[in-house]
């Protein structure tokens, strides 16, 4: 009880006012929304760009990440989720916005109406009909600006394709511009290419200056006091990157270039980054409008200063990681299976035990190793791939000391307990100190992807899981042996509740997923600890149990008001609402894609081939030191058996899919792996006398 009241309290604490706050004190006024599609913080500079420099120095600074639907988000996906305040996609290989039809002073954007027919345009139109409602008009400059303020049935009060062609910027409280140098130099037919033409520097940079131009004409029209929002809002190449985001509003003035104060929203949960939807509330926010229910974004607010080399550097870390998560992820696998079949070759032959013994431990601190590289400033080096790669390296090495060289390395459980604390304690402090640990990391999440910008990813849940579940067996091991069985229960349900909590508490974890995969894990792991039997029965249940569990978060997250939710709060508005399929048929088409990933079904065969055949044919692959593990240590095998039983349930429920159970088994079988070559009677055949080949004297018979 006691500890339900402290998550209670913890998650009061994690309601932030400042997002509704910055809503309400918005002073109902004019406001201007500034698309340009492509814009990066790279391209912003004193000499070649001065007007949009000048915005800056006045504004406060930011990143929007324009994610969408697809990989790439085009400009026509961008402004269609900027007039629908949802992520929105009309399809791929798009480009621009369509152009409208002029009517009078105004324009019909007449696709809308086909937009609202479709899954993943069902909002268009949600501005202008906003301030339609209100009794407001709206003006648009580009075919962009008019499809943002275009109301469901397309309709634009002004419109002009150019600035100058606006007669009256002054009527409208609302009034958006389209600004399209980046996008048109990368369209081929009016539509993105496949492999898009890669610019020369001196070719971006005139598009710098033209789009600068372009702003600076929209900037000499508006009216005095106007509020403005600017914003990158699309890709234009193969290569998604974070775009410019600046806040011109009273009290933003600071020197030009040097610094201002960051543009964050609540729904990213971090000071310095937006999410494209969010540039829809914050409009509205500005324009003293009422904001409607079924948008998902919330409005900007500002945070500590910050500087444009900040927000650069922010996109490489971002674009780095991005480039090297495949390239990772596929040595890790080579990795992998060249350590099963080393360890097969070696332990079917009684050869080089210790050396197996050591790789294994090795092999288990690769993972969280991506995380604790964080830690370093590898994105300011001037080689930031291979400092951040040698970070990992170091890392691996200096977790796999403290395992093997503690003073825990006499005992055969002692190193693989210490990894899965190293693993616990890491991700357990990134989760209490906001997630910057996994946030730009190569096994966790980069708002460049735009999948996840805080909380507990699907991987670093598979490390959290079997860390907790296979130390905590460890310990009920010690408890067990000396008479407590009880207390060893105990602490599996208690620890890994507290986990479990952890892992899915709204604004910390917020892993959907991840509870109702840890839930079966802990239940299993306790009553194997408890020496009890797990039927098909209990184990559907137990998964029930898990889904209750998460679907109670997610009704205690959305009683919260909008402006504080999490996605798990908003995922119960949607299924209220009717409205969430199309999001569940993208996760599960996800899911279903890394079921083929070449970069992980080879960590999830291998790992479990070994295992298998290493408890099933003990004496070919692994001279009878698994089993024996299981048997001088009973615990260990419920640890394992609770951490599959996670893993496979997270594959099922989670968009990662295999991701989550490649992650188990790259940290359960080589823990097991240890455990088993390392046990009694191996610790007097490792000290034993080797021949010239490498091998014990004393090794033990095949029988065994």
């Amino acid at each position: 009880m006691r500890l339900l009241l402290l998550m209670v309290v913890a998650w009061a604490m994690c309601w932030p006012a400042t997002p509704a706050q910055a809503e309400e004190s918005a002073e109902s006024g004019r406001v201007a929304f500034i698309g340009v599609p492509g814009l990066l913080w790279a391209d912003v500079d004193p000499t070649d760009t001065p007007r949009l420099w000048e915005l800056a120095g006045q504004s406060g600074l930011g990143s929007v990440s324009v994610k969408a639907v697809g990989t790439v988000t085009c400009p026509y996906d961008g402004w269609l989720s900027v007039s629908a305040g949802v992520r929105s996609a009309v399809g791929q290989r798009c480009g621009l916005p369509p152009e409208p039809i002029v009517q009078g002073q105004g324009a019909v954007v007449p696709q809308v109406t086909e937009l609202l027919k479709t899954s993943d345009g069902a909002y268009a139109g949600t501005i202008g009909a906003a301030a339609h409602a209100a009794g407001q008009c709206t003006a648009a400059v580009g075919r962009g600006a008019a499809l943002a303020l275009a109301d469901r049935e397309g309709k634009v009060d002004l419109y002009a394709a150019e600035p100058a062609g606006l007669a009256d910027w002054s009527k409208c409280r609302v009034i958006a511009v389209d600004v399209p140098a980046f996008a048109q130099a990368y369209l081929v037919d009016g539509k993105l290419p496949s492999e898009p033409e890669i610019l020369a520097p001196e070719r971006r940079r005139e598009l710098a200056r033209q789009a600068d131009a372009q702003v600076g004409a929209a900037l000499d029209r508006l009216p005095a006091g106007t509020e403005i929002i600017l914003a990158g809002v699309g890709d234009h190449g193969s290569v998604p990157h974070l775009r410019a985001a600046m806040w011109k509003r009273p009290g933003t003035e600071q020197p030009a270039g040097i610094s201002g104060p960051s543009v964050g929203a609540h729904s990213t949960r971090r000071d310095d980054l937006v999410v494209l939807p969010d540039v829809t509330p914050t409009i509205l926010a500005a324009a003293g409008l009422e904001r409607p229910a079924s948008m998902i974004g919330l409005a900007w607010r500002l945070g500590d200063p910050i500087t444009p080399d900040d927000l650069r550097r922010d996109d490489m870390a971002g674009v780095t990681v991005r480039g090297m998560t495949g390239i990772f992820f596929t040595g890790f696998a080579i990795l992998t299976v060249a350590f099963y079949s080393l360890s097969y070759l070696f332990l079917s032959r009684r050869r080089r035990l210790g050396l197996v013994a050591k790789a294994a431990v090795v092999m288990a601190s690769i993972p969280v190793s991506t995380y604790v590289v964080n830690l370093l400033p590898w994105d300011r080096s001037p080689y930031p791939v291979v400092t951040m790669l040698a970070g990992v390296l170091a890392s691996t090495a200096l977790i796999s000391v403290v395992a093997l060289r503690g003073p825990w390395r006499r005992d055969p459980l002692g190193p693989p307990a210490a990894v899965a604390a190293v693993n616990a304690a890491v991700l357990v402090g990134d989760l209490l100190t906001g997630t910057t640990l996994q946030f730009n990391s190569l096994m966790g999440y980069t708002a460049v992807v735009g999948g996840r910008y805080y909380g507990l990813a699907n991987i670093p849940y598979a490390l959290l899981a079997t860390s907790v579940l296979m130390g905590t067996a460890v310990a009920a091991e010690h408890l067990v042996r000396a008479g407590h069985r009880r207390a060893a229960v105990a602490g599996v349900a208690v620890l890994g509740v507290v986990a479990m909590l952890l892992a899915g508490w709204p604004g910390i974890g917020s892993d959907f997923g991840g509870v109702i995969a840890f839930v079966p894990g802990i239940a299993v792991t306790a009553l194997l600890v408890a020496g009890q039997r797990v039927s098909v029965l209990k184990l559907a249940g137990f998964c029930v149990l898990g889904g209750v569990a998460v679907s109670a978060i997610a009704v205690l997250d959305y009683l919260r008001p909008p402006a504080s939710q999490t996605h798990l709060g908003r995922f119960v508005g949607q299924v209220i609402d009717g409205t969430f399929l199309p999001m569940i048929a993208r996760k599960l088409g996800a899911m279903l894609h890394t079921m083929l990933s070449p970069n992980l079904m080879p960590i999830v065969l291998a790992g479990l081939a070994f295992l298998i055949f290493a408890v099933l044919r003990p004496g070919q692959v692994s001279a009878g030191m698994v089993p024996r593990a299981f048997a001088r240590a009973p615990m260990l095998r419920a640890g394992l058996i609770g951490a599959m039983v996670s893993g496979v349930v997270g594959m099922l429920v989670n968009d990662s899919g295999t991701a989550v159970l490649s992650m188990v088994v790259a940290l359960a079988v080589p823990l097991v792996l240890h455990a088993g070559v390392r046990s009694p009677e191996e610790e007097e055949l490792l000290g034993s006398p080797v021949d010239e080949r490498g091998r014990h004297a004393d090794v033990l018979p095949a029988e065994t």
